[in-house]
């Protein structure tokens, strides 16, 4: 007798059981391809608008000389070590950077400033640990006044409990 709902196989079905069998095996592997390339694309996706996050081109307000004028801010990510400010045009003449950080301590590596004449970029080698809502020094720029074009930075940030910073940089006439 059978019963409702099942079906009795023919006699030789174990090869049909066995190409069944097979075929979920195949389905199963299929859906682990799709989910893992699904994610690698999101993580891609996050990792890639990160350090477009990274990234603030900024036009610096006019003022006197010997007064700090605000150059860009960028927020610090967990998951980059390395940040750009682009000053756009019309380049101004700079002679002296600082750094301010607020909302999580942050260390600074090392910066590379890029002039607007085409020279060699400026490699500084400095190791600052600031706190919340401290300054780094002033960094004097090679050469006296020098028409800024960016500002590319290396950090490290203190640990995902405190949140990212936000960096800002100032120039002086």
């Amino acid at each position: 007798m059978l019963d409702e709902g099942k079906q009795q196989l023919p006699l030789g079905s174990t090869k049909n059981q066995l190409q069944c069998c097979l075929q979920n095996k195949e389905m199963k592997k299929d859906n682990t391809t799709y989910y893992i390339r699904r994610s690698l694309i999101v993580i891609l996706l996050f990792v890639s608008f990160s350090s477009i996050h990274a990234q603030q081109v900024v036009v610096p307000r006019g003022g006197p000389a010997g007064s700090w004028h605000l150059l860009g801010t960028v927020t610090a990510n967990h998951t980059a070590d390395h940040g750009q400010i682009i000053v756009a045009g019309p380049h101004d003449y700079f002679r002296r950077l600082k750094f301010k950080v607020t909302n999580s301590p942050l260390i600074i590596k090392r910066m590379i400033v890029r002039y607007d004449d085409g020279g060699a970029p400026e490699n500084i080698d400095i190791r600052y640990n600031i706190p919340n809502g401290g300054e780094s020094r002033e960094i004097d720029l090679r050469g006296g006044k020098r028409k800024l074009k960016a500002v590319d930075f290396w950090y490290e940030t203190k640990g995902f409990l405190n949140g990212k910073a936000h960096l800002t940089l100032f120039g002086i006439k």
